[in-house]
């Protein structure tokens, strides 16, 4: 019989050291969640853990790579031991930012297509077979999968990036239906264009007025407006949810 659980107790958050993934790192934290930080950028993720201790918030970080599968093994063991079996799963984790440039599809080399794929897709399928055993073991479990609205609109130039975001999406709904009767949940946030460092480098300051224009709630997104959609999804009330994809875009594409 599934556990009912009133605040998930140990959230895990990949890429969670910074931009989105801090967001939402801070966002479970204050809410009450221990917060497992699992990234690569070891300098950010440890200062971001020591802030959220500094101010009586649980958080660790932990070194991960999401394309090894000895770590994601390994981060499933030390949150066995150090923290506590994981209730929420947030694959957040992607290759966006250091993408450089749109380009062609004609000049995206077949080392580029295959690292965003390593990186993008292969990375939360490695850490959710992982982690799942802890969710089954407590019959209780929400995994979320951050995917994209470049999947909706087409975004020339860019697509490794919007075939790993559509992979994602077809991921989600296949473990959505293999996890269900253990008390799992599977489903994925689909960000539009959020106004920070990493978008900004890729598309420069101009570029963000234009995108505000075409959406129905015509204003800049802000990391902020995720979290509701993160809250809805890692909560008890998105119980009888699964499989699905939840755009968050103030209105620009409709699924």
């Amino acid at each position: 019989m599934n556990q009912v659980h009133s605040t998930p107790s140990v959230s895990v958050i990949t890429g969670g050291a910074r931009g989105i993934g801090a967001a939402f790192s801070r966002h479970l934290a204050e809410r009450g969640d221990a917060v497992v930080i699992a990234d690569l950028l070891e300098v950010e993720g440890e200062l971001l853990a020591k802030q959220l201790r500094s101010e009586g918030h649980t958080a660790v970080f932990r070194t991960l790579d999401v394309t090894d599968e000895t770590s994601a093994q390994a981060l499933a063991q030390f949150c066995a031991a150090e923290v506590g079996l994981v209730s929420v799963l947030v694959n957040n984790a992607a290759l966006y930012q250091g993408l450089g440039e749109k380009r062609p599809f004609t000049e995206i080399s077949v080392d580029q297509w295959d690292a965003v794929m390593r990186v993008n897709v292969r990375g939360p399928w490695l850490v959710s077979k992982a982690l799942f055993p802890h969710m089954a073991e407590g019959g209780y479990g929400r995994i979320i999968n951050i995917a994209s609205t470049t999947v909706h609109s087409g975004v020339p130039g860019f697509p490794h990036y919007v075939a790993s975001k559509g992979a994602v999406i077809g991921m989600t709904r296949s473990l959505a239906r293999e996890v269900g009767a253990a008390g799992v949940t599977v489903n994925a946030i689909a960000p539009g264009l959020v106004h920070n460092e990493s978008s900004v480098t890729l598309n420069g300051d101009d570029y963000f007025p234009v995108a505000a224009r075409s959406r129905a709630i015509p204003r800049s997104m802000e990391q902020t407006d995720l979290l509701g959609a993160l809250d809805f999804l890692t909560s008890p009330a998105s119980s009888f949810v699964t499989g699905q994809t939840l755009v968050v875009d103030g209105g620009n594409v409709f699924s």
